[in-house]
């Protein structure tokens, strides 16, 4: 149980999929204008990540490993990644209609997010059972979605402040993240 809790800190907090390793950043950026759009986003993160997690794993470790075929992982990953996704979108699509436009050309891009891809990975490469493998995409899921609502948040407050005009939109942004970023950075010490 302490190995789960570390495994879910870690993940959440000190090596934070966005503000930490840098990954995702492209609908991070894109997706947090809005509140609710970055937690749209946030979520149908959050669902495809665990459930590639969880269809994955055992893909890998009772296919792939045992026949030799580990070469395979990225395109079978993508696969998987791929088909969930459409799941989400064909969901959305019909029970949140306005979500779903809300997301435009970020929800099929989902199947590329970088984040989901790197969780797929990382179970593997830090040898996690299933287990530690769904704790571990959930901590990092929610990670995600805390980073969005956090940058979302404050460029709530940027829209009313007085910004230079050689600071707006990317650069403030860039920046703000990176002050965030350290900001989690003292999280670093927190699990030895």
């Amino acid at each position: 149980m302490t190995d789960l809790i570390k495994i879910f800190v870690a993940a959440f907090l000190i090596n934070n999929i966005i503000l930490m390793r840098f990954i995702a950043l492209c609908s991070y950026i894109g997706m947090t204008s809005d509140v609710g759009q970055s937690v749209g986003m946030g979520l149908a993160v959050t669902f495809v990540t665990v459930m590639a997690s969880a269809v994955t794993w055992p893909i890998y470790y009772w296919i792939l490993k045992p026949n030799g075929l580990e070469f395979l992982e990225i395109l079978v990953f993508i696969v998987v990644i791929a088909a969930l996704v459409q799941l989400v979108e064909f969901y959305l699509k019909k029970s949140v209609p306005t979500l779903y436009h809300a997301m435009g050309i970020y929800l099929p891009l989902i199947t590329t997010n970088c984040a989901i891809l790197a969780v797929t990975f990382d179970q593997i490469t830090f040898n996690y059972n299933f287990v530690q493998s769904i704790v571990f995409s959930i901590a990092v899921s929610l990670g995600y979605l805390l980073a969005m609502l956090l940058l979302a948040g404050v460029r709530q407050r940027l829209k009313n402040s007085p910004i230079p005009s050689f600071m707006m939109d990317t650069p403030i942004l860039f920046l703000t993240t990176s002050i965030i970023a350290v900001a989690f950075m003292g999280f670093a010490g927190l699990i030895k």
